[in-house]
């Protein structure tokens, strides 16, 4: 839901990067998880939250057991997390980054009316968002035995996304695979 960038004041409180597209909500939570690249997530209880128009927007957490720049420094680049159980329900045709990362992405048949499927291109290894402020379709990256691939996720291409099945079925335009050579 949000980065730790860095300390903010001097009781403890911490700037964060906001992650998520429900920033609003960032206020209303009583606890999270602060996850870093690795080690199990930890358990805290939120003190309070608000949001900050300076530096672009950021969330200001003040977390428990957090008093001082000092408790506040050992925090930057930890990720503000909630468990996949606590996410808010995206409306039809969006989609967690986190459930589209590891899909298998497979060329759709256009001839096949069944939805069958051809050769598998590659799996998704990570989502580019447009920067904020920036309208845009997102891009799948997709790792394929020639290579990076990337792909927009417009409804045009990406014909069928399947998240619980790990599948995501693509009609690649013309040319595509060569503008990633």
């Amino acid at each position: 839901m949000a980065r730790i960038l860095r300390p903010h004041g001097r009781r403890g409180e911490v700037a964060c990067e906001i992650l998520t597209d429900f920033p609003e909500r960032l206020k209303r939570l009583k606890s999270a998880e602060l996850r870093g690249v690795r080690g199990e997530p930890r358990r805290v209880a939120i003190r309070s939250c608000w949001l900050s128009q300076s530096r672009g927007g950021q969330a200001i957490f003040h977390f428990e057991g957090s008093d001082s720049i000092n408790d506040a420094e050992k925090l930057v680049g930890l990720e503000v997390q909630i468990p996949f159980s606590e996410r808010m329900a995206l409306p039809a045709g969006s989609y967690y980054i986190t459930d589209l990362a590891g899909c298998e992405v497979r060329e759709a048949l256009a001839s096949s009316p069944a939805g069958e499927t051809g050769a598998t291109i590659g799996h998704v290894r990570d989502v580019q968002i447009p920067g904020q402020g920036v309208a845009g379709t997102p891009i799948l990256v997709v790792d394929s035995p020639h290579g990076e691939l990337l792909i927009p996720l417009a409804q045009d291409i990406c014909v069928r996304v399947d998240t619980a099945a790990r599948a995501i079925d693509v009609v690649l335009p013309e040319g595509l695979r060569d503008l990633n050579k």
